[in-house]
């Protein structure tokens, strides 16, 4: 079945970032581009890009706006994406969502954010000694300050923002403080992603500040409970991205979440450069689908190449097959089956999300029954 393309994570500053956060995986993907030191998309190539997904998207098409650190590009970019977007856009939605680590966003920024309903997702850890742990500027100070006063300001502003919190070695060990910190600041939207990286020092360990499957499924078991507090006639008050897609799958329908997909390539990853990647973790040259100058997106989406690589996905290690949660989640992404090479091609976080289901299942069945009998099925 042809796959329709609805779903865009443009990179239009590439690798370029105004931070240096110590797990950061995408910075040394200037490699790629080693003719420039500065990796800025160019407005023809802008054009081209939006021109095509308009042309060949669905009725609704959704376009993530990721780096590196997409505010490089300043705020007349934006502008002009959005002008194309209408020029092109021939009556179809468009959903634009932002990821941004939040230093440069300025009441000019919030504003354009606010009027044109972009869906920010601010990276931010949790309180100051979480979020200064990692997440440094380049000459070593901690960033937490302006992020916490970019969140104040988007929210004052309007702007619907999520928390993106990477769950490291350290922040692992503070569940509560950084869901009672986003909560209270009026974050209550959050994505928790768990860090797992291999260690570039040393090819046949992870990095040190890898979160291990048994401290990652504690985390989750814990910020579960505080979320299934805060629910009250079967409405959550908080949303956690994990759960919601979980959920999902509870109810009989297909998860948002390409990890609790039975395969992935669901999306394309398009660099400042035009070329098109199989997957935001896959921007290398194996998984290098083509160029939108010389190869439309549709193609690229339903390429050989492509398939194979949501392919991939479905090749579960062996002690997924008999597995009671399987269903559930799908053997996880596929990236965390070789970030870390002691695990010999199994899940890293295979451990947490047994321990997740384990204490969850029950509790998110009365839910999904809840949910069932409003919905008169």
């Amino acid at each position: 079945m042809k796959k329709i393309l609805n779903s865009l994570l443009i990179k239009p500053s590439g690798p370029d970032c105004n931070l240096d956060c110590t797990y950061c995986f995408y910075l040394d993907r200037a490699g790629l581009f080693p003719s420039t030191k500065t990796h800025r998309m160019s407005v023809e190539t802008l054009e081209e890009l939006i021109k095509q997904t308009m042309q060949q998207g669905s009725n609704q098409v959704s376009i993530g706006w990721q780096g590196g650190e997409p505010t490089l590009m300043g705020l007349p970019f934006f502008q002009k994406a959005v002008d194309f977007q209408k020029k092109y856009g021939a009556g179809k939605a468009i959903g634009n969502g932002f990821q941004t680590n939040g230093l440069l966003i300025d009441k000019a920024w919030a504003k354009f954010f606010n009027e044109y309903n972009f869906l920010i997702g601010l990276s931010l850890d949790g309180p100051e000694h979480i979020h200064d742990k990692y997440r440094i500027a380049k000459g070593g100070q901690g960033s937490w300050k302006q992020v916490d006063a970019c969140a104040r300001l988007l929210l004052a502003e309007g702007v619907a923002t999520n928390a993106l919190v990477v769950v490291n070695d350290y922040s692992v060990n503070f569940p509560e403080e950084i869901y009672a910190y986003h909560k209270a600041l009026g974050l209550n939207y959050m994505q928790f992603i768990p860090c797992v990286e291999t260690d570039p020092k040393d090819p046949t360990k992870a990095a040190s500040y890898s979160v291990s499957a048994e401290q990652y499924g504690t985390f989750l078991t814990k910020v579960f409970d505080l979320w299934h507090a805060d629910i009250a006639d079967g409405v959550a008050s908080t949303s956690v991205r994990y759960f919601d897609s979980v959920f999902h799958r509870y109810v009989g329908l297909e998860a948002p979440d390409c990890t609790l997909m039975k395969s992935c390539g669901a999306y394309l990853v398009v660099e400042h450069t035009g070329d098109v990647y199989a997957c935001d973790f896959y921007v290398e040259n194996d998984w290098k689908l083509g160029n939108i100058r010389t190869n439309k997106l549709d193609w690229m989406l339903n390429s050989s190449r492509q398939k194979k690589f949501g392919e991939m996905k479905a090749e579960l290690p062996k002690e997924c097959v008999p597995c009671e949660w399987l269903k559930k989640c799908q053997g996880g992404c596929t990236k965390d089956r070789i970030r870390d090479p002691r695990d010999n091609g199994s899940n890293h976080f295979c451990e947490s999300y047994k321990m997740f289901f384990a204490h969850a299942d029950k509790k998110l069945t009365v839910l999904a029954d809840q949910w069932m009998i409003n919905q008169g099925k």
